[in-house]
């Protein structure tokens, strides 16, 4: 029913919902406080105060934009979702090759997939993390696969993969959430912290040799995204594990940086700290 609104008032309605939110029951208040003084120490009081309202307001457009995608036809999707050099992904698509696309969460990444769906014309196999609320969990599935995406659990999408067979089909992973289930982790400096990296697009890579591009989004105006591909370098033999990764998180570093208030600040991105011996083992690095 909400969906039926007009997005112009959803986003005035959600705008107004995060400046009060920001000032009265701010969502994860202190988390959001700590990373944003962490990332920006050059910034003042005052500058960061604004930044973390930008955040919260920027957080409730995108709830506003995730109800009214459920409503959205193909070509209202398409006015809104500018994707820049698909030709290159699509190419290699077109040779019967997989390619393998990560993102963050920056901007609207779920618009981000429906927009690939709806225009990559290959399938698109997402990776997703299963909700524990059985309804949540059949809504956003049913949201997510709106113009034909087909959602794996991350911990299945290896195997799942590799029974997919020949069929060529591009495979999309947001991949900055922390990995705290997997022992498999590569430590970077991130924001001016210690952060855990998930390896799992590295090791994908690694094992099927998928070409793999980094999606950025980026937001023109309210409503408005624009999406670019940029390839990755491959994973070749003997290469040290990690190389690939790392190459993930300056790009995500690189486009947090110029659009700060998009991304997902609220999430508990740092739980993991690093050990003693894993300092040594990386040489102390910093």
């Amino acid at each position: 029913m909400l969906s039926r609104i007009p997005l112009a008032v959803l986003h005035a309605a959600a705008s107004l919902f995060g400046r009060l939110a920001h000032r009265l029951v701010p969502y994860r208040r202190q988390l959001v406080l700590e990373s944003l003084a962490t990332t920006f120490p050059e910034l003042s009081g005052s500058e960061l105060r604004s930044l973390r309202r930008r955040y919260y307001v920027h957080f409730a457009q995108m709830a506003a934009e995730l109800i009214k995608a459920c409503a959205f036809a193909p070509s209202e999707l398409r006015r809104r979702v500018r994707i820049v050099n698909l030709d290159a992904p699509r190419a290699l698509l077109a040779e019967g090759r997989s390619v393998l696309l990560v993102a963050a969460h920056q901007s609207n990444w779920e618009w981000m997939l429906l927009a690939l769906s709806l225009e990559l014309g290959y399938p698109v196999d997402a990776a997703y993390k299963p909700l524990a609320n059985p309804w949540a969990e059949r809504e956003m599935k049913k949201l997510r696969s709106r113009f034909g995406s087909r959602l794996v659990p991350a911990k299945e999408l290896l195997p799942d993969i590799l029974r997919g067979g020949a069929a060529a089909r591009a495979i999309a992973m947001v991949a900055d959430q922390e990995p705290r289930s997997s022992e498999r982790r590569h430590w970077t400096r991130f924001l001016n912290r210690d952060t855990a990296f998930y390896m799992g697009p590295e090791e994908i890579a690694r094992v099927t040799r998928f070409p793999v591009f980094f999606v950025t989004m980026r937001r023109r105006a309210r409503g408005y995204y624009e999406m670019e591909f940029r390839a990755l370098p491959a994973v070749e033999p003997g290469q040290p594990a990690g190389a690939l990764t790392e190459r993930y998180a300056r790009l995500v570093e690189e486009q947090i940086r110029a659009a700060p208030s998009e991304w997902l600040w609220s999430h508990k991105r740092w739980k993991l700290r690093k050990s003693l011996y894993q300092h040594h083992r990386d040489g102390g690095r910093t």
